[in-house]
Formats: structure tokens, C-alpha cells, sequence
């Protein structure tokens, strides 16, 4: 990362960033963030950034802008649409970092067990915007949890006891596959920070 005086862009964002942008700004239009009035699109500039300061190329930036269009804005056309504007790698990883393209969504816990088994395999480009979004999510529980107390948990499908299993289980997946990386600290940080020592890094 850079202090942004003197140094060279390695990927500057191009008409295809900005018509990411748009993309994710119109899909998600009408979303917040769960229990609150924020709009979704923060979460998604979020991963985004994320993903620029950890060494993503554009196509990796873009699939962060684009990762949860395919779950909640509008499913296999949607896929298709982004892969026809952005092309089949940004297609794949936003593809890989879906939990599901189903109307209504399967439970929560066979959702993510599912995720967890098929994020062992997918390759190191998706496996950095799916640790950007989870590093994004983790940051802000952590950060409301510090506001609303456990009265947060009533936002969600899952408890804080099956978070916090779910958190650690990916937590332990990315150190896995890449190893203990900066990143992966962050995560583990903002899982400490909810959970307790728990949740740090061990």
C-alpha cells in the first residue's frame, strides 16, 4: 500500500471499473445493510477497496463490486449479464464467492457448510475477494456489535454461536490456503474483537 504521493498505479481503474460500479449501484439500488438504513453499495465499495489494497487486478476489483449480485439481485441472468459485460473470469469468481442462485434461500447452516467445502478448492484469485468480504462483513460486526450489544444477533438468520463457528472455520480455510497473511490477521482481529480471544489468531 502507499501513502498515494510519488508512486505508480499498478491496476488504475478504467471504464470497465466504472461500469462495474454502476452495474453493482443499479442491482443493489434498493438494499441496506441488514437492520440498518445504510446502502448495501457501502458494503460493496468495501470489498472492493479491500481487494485494490491487497493487490487485486481489475478483474478481481470488479468481481468485489459484483460478488453478491448473482446471490440477492437477481441470480443466473444476473450471472450471465456480468459475465457477457465483464467476461468469464469475473463471471467465475463472482460464480464462486455465491452461496446460492435460489429463490427462497436454502437454511443458513446448510448454506455455509456447503460454502466452506467448496471454498477449499477455488483458486487463489476468488479466494482473495471472498476474504475481502469477509474481512468487510467481520469488521462490521465487530464495530456494532460495540453499539447494539447482542441485540445485533436479531438481525440475522444464524446466532452468535453459529457465527462465531462459521468466522473461525473460514479464518482457518484462508490461513490454510494462503497462509497467515495480512489479511487473514484482519480477519482474525475482527473476529476477536466480537468473540473474544476465542477468536484470535492462533
Amino acid at each position: 500500500m502507499s501513502d498515494g504521493q510519488g508512486s505508480t498505479v499498478s491496476h488504475p481503474p478504467t471504464e470497465r471499473f466504472d461500469a462495474a460500479v454502476t452495474l453493482a449501484r443499479t442491482l443493489h439500488a434498493d438494499q441496506a445493510r441488514k437492520g440498518t438504513k445504510v446502502a448495501y453499495l457501502s458494503h460493496l465499495l468495501g470489498v472492493a477497496s479491500l481487494v485494490m489494497e491487497y493487490g487485486g487486478d481489475e478483474d478481481q476489483v470488479i468481481a468485489a463490486l459484483l460478488h453478491d449480485a448473482v446471490e440477492d439481485a437477481g441470480g443466473a441472468p444476473t450471472e450471465a449479464a456480468i459475465r457477457d459485460q465483464f467476461g468469464d473470469r469475473v463471471a467465475d469468481i463472482v460464480r464462486a464467492c455465491s452461496d446460492t442462485d435460489v429463490m427462497p434461500k436454502p437454511p443458513w447452516e446448510e448454506r455455509k457448510r456447503a460454502y466452506l467445502e467448496h471454498l477449499v478448492g477455488v483458486d487463489d484469485t476468488t479466494l482473495l475477494v471472498s476474504l475481502a468480504d469477509k474481512v468487510h462483513n467481520a469488521r462490521s460486526l465487530a464495530s456494532d456489535l460495540s453499539v447494539h450489544g447482542d441485540a445485533l444477533w436479531d438481525r440475522f438468520h444464524a446466532s452468535s454461536e453459529q457465527s462465531h463457528w462459521y468466522y473461525d472455520s473460514l479464518a482457518d480455510i484462508y490461513a490454510e490456503r494462503l497462509g497467515e497473511t495480512a489479511l487473514v490477521a484482519e480477519l482474525r482481529s475482527a473476529i476477536a474483537r466480537t468473540w473474544g480471544d476465542a477468536g484470535a489468531a492462533r
